[in-house]
């Protein structure tokens, strides 16, 4: 079923980070949204370890008219030790947004935000997984600065292969002042 864009947004977008507080309120619809354009079915337990452990690093698009949620990117942050020296890793685990809204920039300005919040942690790259058949969403990240580092053969259930993209954040110059001291 197609569904209609909207030719315009309804007014300037809330951008918040999502909070342990909004999750009776925001999950059952950031499931929802989830569900819709993943091809991955996700239990609810895999959005609560991201949520729970990386909230500072999610972050929801809301409409200013009914705070309904528009889009919404899950993240998280960790040690990667099977690089030497380890590095921080960042991670795009799930990017929606809702099909109606598309085409506006909010996908950008979520990716946007949580490689910022990443970067803020010290996050030495982020990477993510993307169908090779969402052409949309490689433009994106790609437009972002994203590399093809890994074809993922046969990669999801539904047997589609993957991408996985990379982008390697440059240290911030407070970071690039230690390292040389």
């Amino acid at each position: 079923m197609e569904v209609a864009r909207a030719n315009e947004l309804p007014g300037e977008l809330l951008y918040i980070q999502y909070e342990h507080a909004l999750e009776e309120k925001y999950l059952p619809a950031i499931r929802a949204l989830i569900s819709n354009d993943l091809s991955e079915p996700y239990s609810i337990y895999v959005y609560r370890y991201f949520l729970y452990q990386w909230a500072h690093l999610c972050y929801m698009a809301l409409n200013p008219v009914d705070n309904s949620l528009m889009g919404v990117i899950i993240c998280k942050l960790e040690l990667h030790t099977s690089h030497s020296p380890p590095t921080h890793r960042g991670y795009i685990a799930m990017l929606a947004v809702s099909s109606a809204f598309r085409g506006h920039g909010i996908a950008t300005a979520l990716v946007k935000m949580a490689i910022d919040a990443m970067a803020e942690r010290h996050a030495d790259e982020v990477v993510l997984e993307t169908e090779e058949t969402n052409t949309p969403a490689m433009r994106l990240y790609e437009r972002l600065g994203f590399l093809r580092s890994k074809k993922l053969h046969r990669y999801y259930l539904n047997g589609n292969s993957a991408y996985r993209l990379v982008l390697l954040l440059e240290p911030t110059d407070t970071l690039k002042d230690q390292q040389q001291n």
